[in-house]
């Protein structure tokens, strides 16, 4: 049985990482759709390093899949958002604080890219810096979280095993 103190602090932890993943995805759905609004001419806006440039990806990363139907990129990356939520969902129990935000917000760029690709079956880009290709915020927010993801597992593992080391002694 699980302690009531543990299920109000599961049900927060869910709660906070629901209004991260929605909030942020919704900013990068606001930005795109400003982009298309502001940008629409072919206007470019060079920002120093980088660009506000308007520009549609098909495809998933680097426009992989891109001659594939939109419906099965659809239904592929459905697949995957939901095996991503179900894991964020089930993290609130024993993740850290870290590891939860970093998949809230991987699962915010990923939930904003598949609202946006559902609508016309296109991605809005509208980041460019010459040398990469065009990407949105929800883009930054993927690779950010995984990387932060991926830093906050390294970091819970090196505790762990601290913690291990030090009781054996």
């Amino acid at each position: 049985m699980t302690a009531p103190g543990h299920t109000a602090t599961v049900a927060r932890a869910r709660l906070v990482m629901a209004a991260v993943a929605l909030g942020l995805a919704a900013l990068d759905l606001g930005l795109k759709a400003w982009a298309e609004r502001g940008l629409a001419a072919g206007d470019t806006v060079d920002l120093g390093v980088i660009q506000l440039r308007l520009a549609f990806n098909p495809g998933v990363a680097f426009s992989l899949g891109d001659t594939l139907p939109a419906g099965v990129l659809l239904a592929v990356t459905g697949l995957i958002i939901t095996a991503l939520a179900v894991y964020t969902w089930r993290s609130a129990r024993t993740g850290t604080l870290p590891m939860r935000l970093a998949l809230a917000v991987v699962l915010a760029g990923a939930v904003a890219n598949f609202v946006d690709r559902a609508v016309d079956g296109v991605v809005t880009d509208y980041l460019h810096t010459g040398w990469f290709p065009t990407f949105n915020g929800a883009d930054v927010f993927i690779t950010l979280g995984a990387a932060a993801l991926i830093l906050a597992t390294l970091h819970a593992d090196h505790r762990a095993k601290d913690r291990t080391e030090g009781g054996a002694q």
